[in-house]
């Protein structure tokens, strides 16, 4: 177990220069990429949401109101993603963490910031002043060689100028994996999952991870930062949204123009 880490970042390195190598194909159409890296434009504009979305649980809006009225009244967490996970990016997306394909990281970026700014410049959500990537149990990093939410936290700090706190956060129970949970088994298996070390000193700040599905994580996470008095909003590459969501907007148009 000791030798684990250095082999396996040697893996990563080998694997990264022999892509390197390659032509770089998109990775959800597998065409040429001739800008960029990772994915291609159309497969990017098709991933990517396409009218509003709610900030709480990721519901089709008919306008750019940030939340639904369910999600309002729960004063829920904001939760900005460039993409829905489950309309071609899954595979891209889940590449990062378990292959250690770090090709799509910049062009997903690029987008999230995008959707960032625009959602701030409609005065939608706040500035912020750090981004705190989601930690990995010290056990868990050892085994994966890294943390694909501060691989992601890097680039959109390199891209927006906002810094990064690697450390600030940590986790200090090595918890089951959270996919195949529901909603109820998540939030009891992320309990005193996580710890602040120290105090966090920015009035406003941004989660950073790959994928939110339910929010749990997020949730565990925001309730010690809130308990310091410290906004927090989420900022994830894509979005796993419950069935259904992204078209109830769209099937409730269409409803109401029938009648």
């Amino acid at each position: 177990m000791a030798n684990a880490l250095p082999w396996r970042l040697w893996w990563l390195q080998a694997r990264a220069l022999l892509l390197g190598s390659l032509p770089n194909r998109c990775l959800v159409c597998h065409q040429q990429v001739t800008e960029g890296t990772g994915i291609c434009g159309f497969c990017l504009d098709a991933c990517c949401y396409q009218g509003p979305v709610c900030l709480g649980c990721g519901r089709s809006l008919d306008a750019e109101f940030g939340f639904c009225a369910p999600c309002r009244i729960l004063n829920a967490l904001p939760v900005v993603a460039g993409a829905s996970y489950h309309r071609g990016l899954g595979h891209a997306v889940a590449a990062i963490k378990y292959q250690g394909q770090f090709a799509a990281i910049e062009p997903l970026c690029r987008r999230l910031a995008s959707r960032v700014q625009q959602l701030r410049q409609a005065r939608l959500i706040r500035p912020v002043s750090l981004l705190l990537p989601v930690p990995l149990h010290p056990t868990r990093l050892r085994q994966r060689g890294f943390n694909q939410a501060y691989e992601i936290a890097k680039e959109l700090s390199r891209q927006t100028g906002i810094a990064v706190a690697p450390d600030l956060l940590g986790r200090c129970r090595n918890t089951p994996p959270q996919a195949g949970l529901d909603g109820r088994a998540r939030r009891r298996n992320l309990q005193q999952a996580f710890v602040i070390n120290g105090v966090c000193s920015a009035g406003s700040v941004a989660l950073v991870d790959d994928v939110v599905t339910t929010g749990s994580t997020a949730s565990a996470i925001a309730t010690l930062l809130e308990a310091q008095g410290v906004s927090v909003q989420v900022w994830c590459l894509a979005r796993a949204e419950a069935p259904g969501l992204l078209d109830e907007a769209v099937q409730g148009s269409m409803a109401a123009g029938s009648r």
